[in-house]
């Protein structure tokens, strides 16, 4: 892993948060796969590929009024994982209520794309299961 690759990550906050979808779907690998543990409570299950991916997304984000917006508090490497915690929040589009929550990511980067994207409600869980999977890992020499 590289810096490159947790700055790849980076520019995918920088660019929902300027709403600018196409430039965030640029980012990712046509084979993409998101998975959404039940930790974050929508939604729950597997997308693969650019269209489908972008689609949850999509769904997710008319949830959410213009002023919705991400700001990274931790980002750390662990294995060839990059574990993201993140504050959300701004107002509903239909209810105008405002929304606040975190959420940790876990992204893998392939070839100077997103690969890979897991999304938990507990910090605490995609942590174990980023480590879980570098423990998995075959040694090699």
């Amino acid at each position: 892993m590289s810096g490159a690759d947790i700055d790849l990550v980076r520019a995918q906050f920088e660019g929902v948060n300027q709403r600018d979808f196409d430039r965030v779907m640029n980012l990712y690998a046509d084979d993409v796969v998101l998975v959404v543990h039940s930790s974050f409570g929508l939604e729950v299950g597997t997308a693969r590929g650019k269209k489908d991916v972008g689609e949850w997304f999509g769904e997710w984000f008319r949830m959410f009024g213009p002023d919705y917006q991400f700001e990274i508090d931790e980002v750390r490497e662990i294995g060839d994982a990059i574990f993201i915690r993140a504050t959300h929040g701004g107002h509903g589009r239909a209810s105008g209520v405002e929304v606040r929550n975190e959420t940790s990511y876990l992204y893998w980067v392939r070839d100077g794309r997103v690969a890979r994207v897991e999304l938990f409600g507990e910090r605490d869980e995609a942590l174990t299961a980023a480590e879980s999977l570098e423990r998995s890992k075959p040694e090699t020499d």
